[in-house]
C-alpha cells in the first residue's frame, strides 16, 4: 500500500493530535501541478493507491497550514487527475494553489482487510527475530511491482533488506509497534 501513506478510520481526533500513537494525522493523496483551462480546474499528480476516494464532495486539505476544501470535480487527462473545487471557478485562483500537497485526515481512510497495512502503519516499526532480539527499525519502504521490501535500518548503521513474504514477516503488531521477522538467509 501507499504513503499517503493511509489508513483505517480512527474517529473522534481533533486537528491538533494524531489519531492513534504515533499516527499522522494527515496523510498525501496527491500533488497539485499547475491550472488547467480557464474554468478553475487543476492537475494533481496521484499519490494514492486509492483515487476512487477522491470524488466529488470529499473533503481535502491544501497545503502545510492543511486549508479544507471540498472537491466539485474530478476527472482524468493522461496521467493527471483533473480537479476544481467549491468555491474556485476562475484559473487565477486556482493557480495560487500550484505545488502545494493534498491531504485528508487519517480518520478518514478505509478500513484495509487484516494482514494489510498502510505504509505509515509500517514505518517506525521495530524489528525482532524469532528470538524477540531487535534487528532494527523499518524506515523506508520500496514498491518493487512482485511485493513491497521493508527497509529496515539496523544499531549499527546497515540496512537489513525484508521482503514483504509470509516467509520473512511472521507477525505485525502496531499496539506494541512491533513485527517478528524471519531475514532472509543471504541478509544474515
Amino acid at each position: 500500500m501507499k504513503p499517503e501513506g493511509e489508513r483505517a478510520p480512527l474517529a473522534g481526533q481533533g486537528q491538533t493530535g494524531s489519531p492513534a500513537p504515533g499516527e499522522p494525522v494527515f496523510l498525501t493523496v496527491g500533488r497539485l501541478r499547475r491550472a488547467h483551462g480557464v474554468q478553475g480546474e487543476i492537475g494533481m499528480e496521484v499519490l494514492t493507491d486509492f483515487p476512487e476516494r477522491l470524488r466529488k464532495r470529499t473533503l481535502v486539505y491544501i497545503g502545510e497550514d492543511h486549508r479544507p476544501m471540498r472537491l466539485a470535480s474530478k476527472r482524468w487527462k493522461d496521467d493527471v487527475m483533473l480537479i476544481s473545487f467549491e468555491d474556485i471557478i476562475k484559473r487565477e485562483d486556482v493557480a495560487l494553489l500550484s505545488n502545494q500537497n493534498v491531504y485528508v485526515r487519517t480518520e478518514s481512510l478505509p478500513q484495509l482487510p487484516e494482514g494489510q497495512y498502510y505504509h505509515h502503519q509500517i514505518i517506525g516499526l521495530e524489528a525482532c527475530d524469532e528470538s524477540g532480539a531487535r534487528l532494527g527499525e523499518v524506515v523506508d519502504i520500496l514498491e518493487t511491482g512482485a511485493n513491497d521490501v521493508y527497509v529496515v535500518q539496523k544499531d549499527d548503521g546497515t540496512e537489513l533488506l525484508l521482503p514483504v513474504i509470509d516467509a520473512v514477516i511472521l507477525q505485525v503488531d502496531l499496539e506494541a509497534k512491533k513485527m517478528m521477522v524471519r531475514p532472509p538467509e543471504w541478509e544474515e
